[in-house]
Parts: C-alpha cells; structure tokens; sequence
C-alpha cells in the first residue's frame, strides 16, 4: 500500500511539474509577444467631460483585438488582448468600451473604418453574426475588435450605429488583404 501512495504522489508531482512548465512557457510567449509590439500606441482616452451615449450601452463581453486581417494575431499590449466584461456603446465621439478590470478602448469617430458583423475573433469561434468587430486605425496599424454582446439579437443595430458614426474619407476603406468585408475569419465556414 506504501508502493502505491509513493506512486500516486509522484505522478501528481510530475503532473504538477509539467503544468507549471506549459503556463510558464505561455507566460514567456506573451511577454516576447509583447516586445514585439512595443511599437504599437497607446489608445487615446476617453473623453473625461460628459460622454453622452448615442446609442444604448449593451452589456457583454470584450473578446479581443487582433490586427486586422489576422483574426489569430492578439494585440498583447496595453491589455487590449485581455478578455473582460464591458459595456459598449457609441458616443458623440465615437465608440467607447467600458472594460470591467482592464484598460477601456476608446475609438474616435475619425479613426474608424468600419463595423461588421463576424463569427470570431482571437480564437473565440460563435455562430454567423455572433461578435461585433470594429475595424479601427491605431498610429499606422488598422486593428480589429471584438466584442459580444449579453443578447447578440443588438448585434446588427450596434454595428448600423458604429458605421453611422464614422468620419467618412476620401480615401477607399480599408479591408483584409484576399478577403471581403465581413468575411468569415481565417476562413471559417
């Protein structure tokens, strides 16, 4: 009985060692990640007198940013890979996502692409029109986010709204090189 305690208990340690080990090199991964993207700017904050929403504040789910056209490549910096619970919404500047924990995402108006509706983001996978992505110019990178809503039947008037609210250009919009707007990320059927 002495045999098989020992056994269990150094299979439980060795299970122990080998998760410790994966977490650490994801933990490594992140950080070299973020190196790389030490470039990346900081987003601008919100405006701090009286933001008044356009529209309803819904409730739900950051998911991501990526930069555009690679649904898999997570921005790590300035928390914007960071899933959270958020609210949001458009306001008279533009959009805000108020992030419970993290940093919030601000997008002004003149800095917006465009909006669509999308099945992932960042490897979170849900049905056709089941995530917002706002496609948005940070410095010289256009970036893509996502966010999900409590009750994604808003999904579709939060994305009229969004692209209601852009400053519109001269200068054609940006899309995914090889893919059309609001198409299915990485491919996805």
């Amino acid at each position: 009985m002495t045999a098989s305690w020992l056994v269990r208990a150094a299979l439980v340690g060795a299970l122990a060692l080998v998760l410790f080990a994966v977490l650490a090199l994801m933990r490594r991964a992140w950080r070299r990640k973020a190196v790389r993207q030490r470039d990346i700017p900081v987003p601008r904050e919100a405006p701090t007198v009286s933001i008044e929403w356009v529209t309803e504040p819904l409730a739900g789910r950051y998911l991501s940013s990526t930069r555009a056209g690679d649904w898999l490549d997570r921005i790590v910096v300035h928390s914007m890979g960071v899933p959270s619970r958020a609210v949001m919404g458009v306001v008279t500047d533009g959009v805000w996502i108020e992030r419970q924990g993290e940093r919030d995402v601000f997008v002004p108006r003149e800095s917006l692409v465009e909006a669509r509706l999308d099945r992932g983001i960042a490897g979170k996978v849900y049905e056709q029109g089941g995530i917002v992505v706002v496609m948005w110019r940070l410095g010289d990178m256009v970036i893509d986010t996502g966010f999900r809503a409590q009750n994604p039947d808003h999904h579709a008037e939060l994305v009229t709204a969004v692209n209601a609210c852009r400053v519109e250009t001269s200068s054609p919009s940006l899309s995914t090189p090889g893919a059309e707007p609001g198409a299915t990320p990485g491919g996805l059927q």
